[in-house]
């Protein structure tokens, strides 16, 4: 079983995230790590390295698993360094909502590194379902984010889209439940995935991209593409191991 589509567009915003640090010089693209020290800056640029090595690798199906490992060892770290926060602020749904966003990426990860396996293909079934649960649970912590901060949500819409931002700020959190329902539930995931994906998109080509370029000196809003960006490959590997999973029955 093979990842095409969506391991492409996770490992080129893996590479975008570590070009970022880089091109900045500035170490909130890993906001987890700034609290680390005492040698942060170089713990920042491993991990950048980590991120572009990653995802060239895991380009090509040759390298794809060792890619895998790398992208999904790194976003997994950066979820665990989200944990104290949890612990200092557990009333504060960002830092939950932090957790979930780099567990997610891991999971797509793990989903590539399981479907390119030449092990067993049980094995790798039961790993795929696990990890569509897993990642079910990352779309109903989105859904729960948006509802917290639905204001805010509605603030990034653009306002030239009708009928209009609060309304779209709604459908998209319904949307982000009836995902994580489907893929924890296993009915109609397939189809949820895709329009996950679609979605997510969606957000990075209207909402990210034109605000990094109204305001390219933000890094903010770079990172911000890129995660979006990097969740969407995500959801797209799960979109493909479902989609090939089908093929196969």
């Amino acid at each position: 079983m093979r990842i095409h589509f969506g391991r492409y567009v996770f490992g080129l915003a893996a590479i975008l995230y570590g070009v970022l640090t880089f091109a900045w010089q500035d170490f909130t693209v890993w906001q987890q790590i700034r609290a680390l020290a005492p040698h942060r800056e170089i713990l920042a640029y491993v991990a950048a390295a980590v991120e572009i090595l990653g995802g060239l690798a895991i380009q090509w199906r040759r390298t794809e698993r060792v890619g895998a490992i790398a992208l999904g060892g790194i976003f997994l770290v950066f979820a665990l360094l989200t944990i104290p926060g949890i612990f200092a602020e557990p009333r504060v749904y960002a830092s939950w909502g932090n957790f979930f966003e780099q567990f997610s990426q891991a999971v797509g990860a793990l989903v590539v590194f399981a479907a390119a396996g030449r092990s067993n293909s049980g094995r790798s079934s039961r790993t795929g379902r696990i990890a569509c649960v897993l990642f079910g649970m990352s779309v109903m912590s989105f859904a729960v984010e948006q509802i917290v901060y639905l204001r805010p949500t509605a603030n990034l819409v653009p306002k030239w889209i009708p009928p209009g931002q609060v309304f779209w700020a709604i459908a998209t959190t319904i949307a982000f439940a009836l995902v994580a329902i489907a893929l924890l539930s296993g009915r109609a995931a397939l189809f949820a995935s895709r329009l996950l994906t679609a979605m997510l998109v969606g957000f990075g080509l209207l909402v990210w991209l034109p605000a990094c370029f109204a305001d390219p000196h933000k890094l903010f809003k770079w990172t911000e593409t890129a995660e979006t960006f990097a969740i969407a490959g995500a959801a797209w590997i799960i979109a493909d191991y479902l989609s090939q999973k089908q093929l196969q029955v």
